[in-house]
């Protein structure tokens, strides 16, 4: 698939769908604390959404019948991904899902709004959170804004992901390499993809024009990761934490332009 090059006009519409991202965020803030469930969490976000006229892109989103020796994948059951403590991506929002006191939480937002898709994800802390989970949070924003300084014209891509797996292994912790960030417009999964690890000078090279996400997940412990029965949770291999913060960027002859902002 080619990478689809866009307009300032067409930039312009992806920065109000993510500037409704960025406020659905805001909106969830005060109800991600303990006694919270997921699925009120989630129920916010779509209410909230819709309230925009906009819709939400992961509910419905994915899935396949299976056969050929695939499994049965279901569609997306939430508006938001709910990634609790040891969840990287794809937690799928539940009523039994109780936040608690220490506890983290990824969530991922995606909405069409006039045609254009806007994708966000931070990590919330979840009341009081011990220093390691802190410190995890800490260093996954800060690779993600070391990835996103990378992301100038002419750089490579290899360039951002070589940023962001430096500053966090020399914290200690691992970058997961299974999912990457990528190319967003009219759809959600564009091209490129968008590794969160590599060495500088490699891949393609970065153009104006290009829009796409940065997103890397930073675990605890290994960056190996497992599937959970539900065909979408993914989580840390060895059940140690993970933190993920994303933004949708798009390239121009400075500095990138952050979409996903309020």
């Amino acid at each position: 698939m080619a990478i689809l090059l866009k307009s300032r006009k067409e930039i312009d519409k992806l920065r109000e769908a993510g500037r409704l991202v960025a406020q659905t965020f805001e909106v969830l803030r005060p109800y991600v604390k303990p006694g919270t469930t997921t699925a009120e969490l989630d129920k916010i976000a779509e209410d909230f959404i819709r309230s925009h006229n906009a819709t939400p892109i992961y509910k419905g989103y994915g899935g396949h019948p299976g056969g050929n020796g695939r499994p049965a994948i279901p569609p997306f059951p939430g508006t938001i991904c709910a990634s609790v403590n040891e969840v990287i991506c794809h937690g799928i929002p539940s009523d039994k899902q109780v936040l608690q006191d220490g506890d983290i939480i990824g969530v991922d937002i995606g909405v069409i709004l006039n045609g254009w898709v806007g994708d966000s994800c931070m990590t919330y802390a979840v009341g009081n959170v011990d220093e390691e989970s802190q410190r995890l949070m800490e260093v996954t924003r800060k690779s993600m804004e070391l990835g996103i300084e990378q992301a100038r014209h002419g750089n490579h891509l290899g360039d951002i992901g070589a940023a962001i797996q430096t500053y966090a292994e020399s914290h200690g912790f691992s970058v997961v390499r299974d999912l990457v960030g990528h190319g967003v417009g009219r759809s959600l999964h564009e091209d490129p993809n968008v590794p969160h690890f590599g060495r500088p000078g490699t891949n393609k090279r970065i153009q104006k024009g290009m829009v796409f996400t940065i997103e890397p997940m930073i675990n605890v412990g290994t960056y190996k990761t497992e599937t959970l029965a539900d065909r979408w949770t993914i989580v840390t291999a060895d059940r140690k934490r993970s933190a993920q913060y994303e933004h949708s960027l798009a390239i121009t002859d400075g500095a990138p332009e952050l979409l996903t902002v309020l």
